[in-house]
């Protein structure tokens, strides 16, 4: 069972985790500033690769930054890509 969810660690620092039956099987690392939420990078273990697991983490984040009014900057690139791909789905929260 896959489970995500936001730690936020010391401010403005946090990550989007992803968990598979208990184990960390990735995570997407962000900053968070008054009105922007910045992502840095995506990471999924090698052997949770191909399960759509970065696509998860993606929804999460942007759930998150819907729901606190926030602008994300993604200077990730797998999100800048998403993003790009998909412009009508992100363009209320995409800060280019």
């Amino acid at each position: 069972m896959e489970n995500t969810k936001v730690v936020l660690r010391k401010a403005p620092y946090g990550e989007v985790q992803l968990f598979s039956d208990g184990i960390k099987a990735g995570r997407m690392t962000m900053a968070i500033s008054t009105e922007k939420l910045t992502v840095y990078h995506t990471e999924v273990k090698p052997e949770f690769k191909g399960h759509g697991f970065a696509k998860l983490l993606l929804d999460e984040l942007v759930a998150y930054a819907r729901d606190n009014n926030l602008k994300i900057v993604p200077l990730c690139p797998y999100v800048h890509s998403q993003f790009r791909r998909y412009p009508e789905k992100y363009k209320e929260i995409w800060s280019n």
